[in-house]
């Protein structure tokens, strides 16, 4: 349902099904600016060679930047970086069980030298933090992403400063 036959610039790759309802806010960034994304299912323990796969292989299917979710270990994000030379951006997941988050954040951000991630806060968040900065990434080549993004910032701009007047009343 939510892969596409058409080439996408933007990938959004989970660690497991149970990260869809996060994700969905990512997904959906995508769409308001009418981006459908590479949206797949794969894992750096249960899935390696495919995960690899897909990473090796994203250029060739126009994927610019990859946004990778995944909590617990969240090795996702890294193992998707040693494959590709593609700016990964990683969304740490809090699992049912565990400290919140906290590994998930830990082990996405704490990448060696040489093979780095963009590393977004836990979360729903950071899933649709993940996806502003993959279009700010897009929009540094799309005269007219940057000025939907434009846009976008003047719209929350004047959403604050409504809310602000409203609480003056």
């Amino acid at each position: 349902m939510m892969n596409t036959a058409r080439q996408s610039p933007v990938a959004v790759v989970m660690g497991s099904d149970s990260d869809l309802e996060v994700m969905k806010s990512c997904i959906d960034q995508f769409r308001a600016f009418e981006i459908e994304p590479e949206v797949r299912i794969l894992s750096a323990h249960r899935t390696p060679a495919a995960a690899g796969e897909f990473a090796r292989t994203a250029a060739e299917r126009g994927v610019k930047v990859i946004i990778a979710a995944a909590g617990m270990a969240a090795h996702l994000a890294g193992a998707l970086a040693a494959q590709t030379t593609r700016p990964v951006i990683g969304v740490p997941l809090a699992a049912k069980e565990g400290p919140m988050g906290l590994d998930a954040l830990l082990s996405t951000v704490q990448m060696p030298p040489g093979v780095p991630v963009a590393t977004m806060a836990i979360g729903r968040a950071g899933a649709k933090n993940a996806a502003v900065f993959a279009l700010q990434i897009l929009a540094l080549s799309d005269a007219d992403l940057a000025a939907k993004l434009a846009a976008f910032r003047e719209a929350q701009t004047q959403t604050a400063l409504q809310k602000d007047a409203a609480l003056k009343r």
